[in-house]
């Protein structure tokens, strides 16, 4: 069988008397199912009387296929007396019926709703209204029960009048504000109180009459000396009156020196529609008034009082979160109870010209808390100030800060390295902006990790801005990271590399010193050497020069013996090198006398100089070794250089050099020596002495400056050159 329906409710429609009922199907039954409402009549009205129809039920409509709602037409209903209406839902299984609902139609007809269409404020200059309605015509034969409500704009609810007779047709209602605009709506219902209520009527919108401000106004104040030293800076502030005491929109304010007298207005220093206003004061000025003032007048005089800021401070201040736009304020009484408490808060960082409302006043003395909602808003830091005011001074200030809610900060600090070494490296960072903290920062973490994956870790407390990493290993590179974090969360910031050096300052600057230290060693044993003739010699012995040489006199005699051999020119290259022929006197043999024929000498064991193939790039040939002479077993070797000239060169004659390689000192005495001879220059030769070549030697090579003493002077006395 189909699912039993359920929830039956009707309502009946004035405008033709139709009642339309809705209701709720069960589950569907997944079978062909047909529904109806059906209805019976009852008895008359009465309350003793229950509804029980004994009338035969008629179908009173059919709903559309899918919908659960259908239309019972006036012509099947008797107004004014009790039916009974019910569902019933049939298909191939059986049938299932609702509760059966007993009403008069007439109790759940649908009024249609009154029209406003006069409000006014009477008598004037009071707070009462009168209003005037007309009824719908639908309804004008019928006893209605009304409902009047209003509220103004910065009302959160309605505020509603009951028990308004509808024929009466007007009415009139006192309490509202002066100045306020209002909205008001109407409704009604058969005064039986058994039907339903009509839908409230379209708003109309009334501005009730304004009158002069009321009451005082609460007033906050600073002050300090002037530049000049001659007056007084006053920054004063105030709260706008609640709409009670403004009766109206307030125009301006005014602050007076003085108050006002008949006849006579002080002297007013601002005049203003805002809420605060700075101005200079004489010197000794104590007391200054206050006024707000609209269309219909202007309020009395608040006096404000200048007090000195000498009382007692509190004992103690603190503040939390209140929800995302407010926070609570407690904090310790002084020892002496103050009259009032004046809160300031302010946003950080403080911008200038900022929040002029941002205090209030808490007038109970006693008060130990209070909740601030103006201008707070969440993720932002204030700094919050309590004064207390006592009769003859204002206290010492306290202060705390405060967050209305917290979250994890925008932003993490940036890292820099500050100085590192093998084993450690200092970092540094910039605390973060206040605006960008969302909260209290509780710690700051610092990370990092090798290219091993070996992380490490450490949690610093927020007043830190530096960090010292211990323990790294020398010529590793390092990922580090910091993270700043709330009671909310925390944020990673970048990651910074760094490599660690395999040496620490100090080493390098050992190692720098200690070869700086050598260097300076190996210079002056290099001025020492060079000082000490002795150790001198030992290293670079002394070479006679043969500029000076006295061979540059004479000649020995075997040289006259054997002509010298000069090779011929030849292509232009580098100087080719003579053999050395060394000559040797017999042992214990006297050198002879001036003018007699020395003896004969015996064969020359080695030439003495000897012309050799080599290429021109050849350099000099040093002379054979050195044989012993007799008598004093000393050697003396001489040479005989020529020189072809240098490549690309023109061709010249070649010059003789004759050189001493000899290791002993020369001897200045001539008397010891071999007879004297005199050194060949070869100027002219025959052909026929060159052997060959083309001509003989001329002129001395003029790069070799220090063979200019070994010049052979006297070639023409020498006929031939023969080959030692």
């Amino acid at each position: 069988p189909p699912a039993k329906p359920f929830n039956l409710s009707c309502a009946l429609n004035l405008s033709d008397y139709g009642l339309t009922c809705r209701w709720e199907q069960g589950a569907d039954s997944h079978l062909p199912t047909s529904v109806t409402l059906k209805c019976a009549g009852g008895p008359p009205n009465h309350p003793s009387r229950r509804c029980r129809s004994r009338a035969q039920a008629v179908t009173g409509c059919t709903p559309q296929r899918g919908h659960s709602h259908c239309t019972v037409p006036r012509r099947l209903l008797q107004l004014y007396r009790q039916m009974e209406f019910w569902v019933s839902a049939t298909n191939a299984l059986g049938t299932a019926e609702s509760e059966r609902l007993c009403i008069d139609p007439m109790d759940v007809a649908k009024l249609d709703p009154p029209a406003l269409w006069s409000i006014q404020s009477i008598p004037f200059q009071t707070d009462c209204v009168a209003l005037a309605w007309e009824m719908a015509r639908s309804t004008a034969h019928m006893e209605l029960q009304c409902e009047l409500r209003y509220r103004a704009p910065e009302d959160p609810t309605w505020a509603l009048v009951t028990n308004i007779i509808g024929q009466a047709r007007t009415m009139q209602h006192c309490g509202f504000l002066f100045g306020t605009q209002y909205r008001f709506q109407m409704r009604c219902r058969r005064s039986s109180a058994r039907g339903s209520w009509s839908e409230w009527s379209l708003g109309t919108n009334y501005t009730t009459h304004e009158k002069a401000p009321t009451g005082k106004l609460d007033a906050w104040w600073n002050t300090r000396p002037a530049g000049t030293g001659r007056g007084l800076e006053v920054q004063l502030r105030w709260k706008a009156p609640q709409r009670r005491e403004a009766n109206g929109q307030v125009l301006g304010y005014r602050v007076t020196l003085g108050t006002r007298r008949r006849g006579r207005d002080p002297p007013t220093v601002c005049n203003t529609t805002r809420t605060h206003c700075n101005f200079s004061a004489p010197v000794g000025t104590r007391r200054v008034y206050l006024s707000a003032y609209n269309t219909a007048g202007e309020s009395a005089e608040t006096e404000v009082v200048l007090l000195e800021r000498k009382g007692q401070p509190l004992a103690g201040l603190r503040a939390v979160s209140g929800g995302e736009h407010s926070l609570w304020v407690h904090w310790e009484a002084p020892p002496v109870p103050p009259v009032t408490y004046v809160l300031e808060w302010q946003r950080v960082p403080w911008e200038p010209g900022g929040c002029s409302t941002c205090w209030q006043m808490e007038r109970d003395g006693a008060a130990t808390t209070a909740l601030i909602r103006d201008g707070i808003e969440p993720f932002q830091q204030y700094n919050v100030s309590v004064h207390p005011l006592y009769k003859d001074a204002v206290g010492v200030p306290a202060h705390t800060a405060a967050y209305s809610k917290q979250k994890a900060p925008s932003h993490a600090p940036k890292l820099h390295l500050k100085s590192i070494s093998k084993s450690s490296a200092e970092l540094c960072w910039d605390p973060l902006p206040v605006e960008m903290q969302n909260g209290f920062i509780i710690s700051y973490t610092i990370f990092w990790a090798n290219n091993t994956a070996e992380a490490s870790s450490a949690t610093m407390n927020p007043t830190l801005s530096s960090f010292v990493i211990r323990d790294l290993k020398p010529s590793t590179l390092y990922k580090v990271h910091i993270m700043a974090s709330t009671v909310a969360g925390g944020t990673n910031g970048t990651s910074l590399t760094l490599v660690t050096p395999v040496l620490d300052d100090v080493e390098i600057q050992f190692l720098f010193l200690t070869l700086g230290l050598i260097f300076v060693l190996l210079i002056l044993l290099l001025i020492c050497i060079q000082k000490n003739g002795r150790v001198k010699q030992q290293f670079w012995p002394s070479v006679p020069d043969p500029a000076n040489s006295s061979l540059g006199k004479w000649v020995p005699a075997e040289l006259q013996q054997e002509p010298l051999q000069v090779p011929g020119v030849r292509e232009p290259g580098l100087a080719t090198i003579s053999t050395v022929t060394v000559l040797e006197r017999a042992a214990g043999k006297q050198p002879p006398a001036r003018g007699k024929e020395p003896p004969p000498e015996p064969p020359v064991s080695q030439p003495y100089v000897r012309q050799e193939g080599a290429a021109p790039t050849q350099g000099w040939a040093a002379a054979g070794p050195p044989l012993g002479t007799g008598g004093t077993g000393e050697t003396v070797q001489y040479a005989r250089v020529v020189g072809d000239g240098y490549k690309g060169q023109q061709h010249g004659r070649p010059r003789l050099y004759l050189r001493s390689s000899s290791t002993q000192p020369l001897l200045l005495d001539p008397s010891p020596s071999p007879k004297p001879y005199e050194n060949l220059w070869f100027h002219e030769a025959s052909p026929d002495c060159c052997l060959g070549v083309e001509g003989c030697p001329e002129d001395l090579p003029a790069t070799f400056p220090l063979l200019q003493g070994l010049r052979i002077n006297g070639a023409e006395e020498l006929q031939d050159c023969r080959a030692f």
